[in-house]
């Protein structure tokens, strides 16, 4: 990583080939074997399934800018080609919220007033503290908060609030859908007012669609710290869906310090094309493997948990 991000310094993910193309199995190191599989069964669908065909060409993509003191924000949104939609990273453990206010307000200072800005707090706050911060966060005309707290109940007490308070936030909901076994109940219980869907964690493209489908709640397309292998999938899913007001956070291969492809996807004049993200996935290899791979026991390790997901599936 270029910066580090949710906790991650080095990203570490494998590359399925078959004859669809190119797929990623990358779930993070501490997810346990039932919750990775959805992560192969999304690689899999990737490299011996077939995507839904698109229904629009291109996707608006967000800049996103980790937890960084506000005199990096620049160098950070220097990386994103003309996103008109910036995701900011909150609730960082170690830092305050004083730091959290201080990168919002450096963002919304160098972006202006026409740019879209949104945090996402990972689930790290309690009720009490989500209602502060957003309160305090709201000042800086915020198109919505991502899971500010880790249980649906929380999140439908927070907007409750937020109402109340008098606090224009929409709330997102990201883990309380991709690490749920019921995705849909933040929809049931009035919990969001959009939903953040992403391709590997939900178990590929048409899952995703589905659980889109089902919330019946507007629909955020983002990335699990993908390569560009894994963003081209969602880019599939964002090609795909009936609908798609938000910009995608499909623009995070701009926080690695290398990628796989000969072309990586990150976004050009602020979107992602259909076109460029087949290339990524049906080319004959990834040039920028080498130099890459993983060997002795950290390889031992992937191939290992690789078997073991294959099994619960």
């Amino acid at each position: 990583m270029r910066v580090r991000f949710r906790g991650v310094e080095v990203r570490e993910t494998v590359l399925l080939h078959g004859p669809s193309g190119w797929g990623e199995f990358g779930p993070f190191v501490e997810y346990a074997d039932e919750e990775a599989a959805r992560w192969l069964t999304a690689g899999l669908e990737a490299a011996w399934g077939r995507w839904p065909e698109p229904v629009r060409d291109h996707l608006e993509v967000n800049a996103t800018v980790p937890a960084v003191r506000p005199e990096q924000v620049a160098g950070v949104l220097a990386r994103f080609d003309g996103c008109r939609t910036v995701k900011v990273k909150v609730a960082e453990r170690g830092q305050t919220l004083d730091n959290d206010v201080a990168r919002v307000a450096e963002v919304r200072a160098l972006v202006g007033p026409t740019v879209s800005v949104r945090v996402d707090a990972n689930a790290a706050w309690t009720v009490d503290q989500a209602r502060e911060a957003l309160t305090r966060l709201s000042a800086y005309d915020l198109q919505y908060a991502e899971q500010p707290c880790p249980e649906v109940a929380d999140l439908a007490r927070l907007r409750v609030l937020l109402a109340r308070d008098g606090v224009d936030v929409p709330i997102a909901a990201d883990e309380s859908v991709r690490r749920a076994e019921d995705p849909l109940r933040v929809a049931r219980e009035g919990a969001a007012d959009l939903i953040v869907v992403k391709v590997a964690p939900l178990g590929g493209v048409a899952a995703a669609l589905e659980i889109v489908a089902g919330a019946g709640l507007p629909a955020v397309v983002s990335s699990a710290l993908d390569t560009s292998v894994g963003i081209a999938a969602g880019v599939a899913l964002g090609a795909a869906l009936p609908g798609l007001d938000l910009a995608c956070g499909l623009g995070t291969v701009g926080l690695l310090a290398a990628d796989v492809a000969a072309r990586p996807l990150v976004p050009t004049a602020g979107v992602l094309t259909v076109a460029d993200a087949h290339a990524v996935v049906s080319a004959a290899d990834q040039p920028g493997l080498a130099g890459h791979e993983l060997s002795g026991s950290r390889r031992d390790w992937w191939l290992e948990r690789l078997a073991r997901c294959h099994e619960v599936l």
